[in-house]
């Protein structure tokens, strides 16, 4: 069972939310706006954090940037449906997952489930694993394509030698990718490698985490142009 830290200012969410994750096994950890939040975050980080985006003193989406600046620990956020735009900006931001208020108790524990059996070790026992994590989590050994290495047991990947920090829904993506470089995968194909058959991600989803992981890259090697877009198709990952 998991170490959560829920981060929201309606008390009636927290109140609710909490029960329903400590009646599975986990330990909740409460915070009521972003700033006393993202300072416990760091001196205490728990294995998924919950996040609603509007706060006071300091709001999800500045908490998630800064906590990006240091961790790639799992982030669910909360928002309204209304608010489509923050859904875009957060994963841009690095959020992992996303669910609309209001929301089922059924729902939260699903997607709970999901980032925390994304995050899981490669061979770590999983008796709900669908068949496509099982593959991926099969596909435990140190993966190399030319400049890039990937070693899921440790969660990490390299890039000529330097470390780049990704999310875990980065690295799954990506690990898919390369597995077969030359190869186009839809977004379909990408959304199966990454996220739960329960789980429903759009195509803006995948875009946006491809979008950060060549970010990231960039920083590393500003030439970096091994993950092409096949327009109206997916992507391809180009060994170099």
């Amino acid at each position: 069972m998991a170490k959560i830290t829920l981060i929201d200012d309606d008390e009636n969410i927290v109140a609710s939310v909490s029960l329903a994750l400590e009646s599975h096994g986990h330990t909740v950890k409460a915070l009521h706006d972003g700033a006393s939040g993202l300072a416990s975050l760091e001196q205490d980080p728990p294995d998924l954090v919950i996040l609603d985006v509007k706060m006071p003193r300091m709001d999800g989406m500045e908490v998630l940037r800064r906590l990006r600046q240091t961790t790639e620990l799992p982030v669910i956020m909360l928002t309204s449906k209304d608010e489509e735009i923050d859904e875009i900006l957060g994963f841009n931001l690095g959020a992992d997952d996303y669910i609309h208020k209001p929301f089922s108790q059924r729902l939260l524990i699903e997607r709970v489930k999901a980032v925390l059996r994304r995050a899981r070790p490669p061979g770590e026992e999983d008796d709900d694993a669908s068949p496509a994590q099982a593959s991926a989590l099969a596909a435990s050994k140190p993966l190399k394509r030319g400049k890039l290495t990937l070693d899921p047991a440790r969660h990490d990947c390299l890039w000529d030698g330097r470390p780049v920090k990704l999310t875990v829904t980065e690295f799954l993506l990506l690990q898919s990718l390369a597995q077969r470089p030359g190869f186009v995968k839809s977004r379909d194909n990408l959304m199966d490698a990454a996220y739960d058959d329960q789980v429903y991600v759009d195509d803006r989803t995948i875009d946006s985490h491809v979008k950060r992981m060549r970010k990231k890259f960039r920083v590393v090697d500003p030439d970096f142009d091994a993950i092409e877009t096949l327009y109206g198709v997916g992507y391809r990952y180009r060994e170099t």
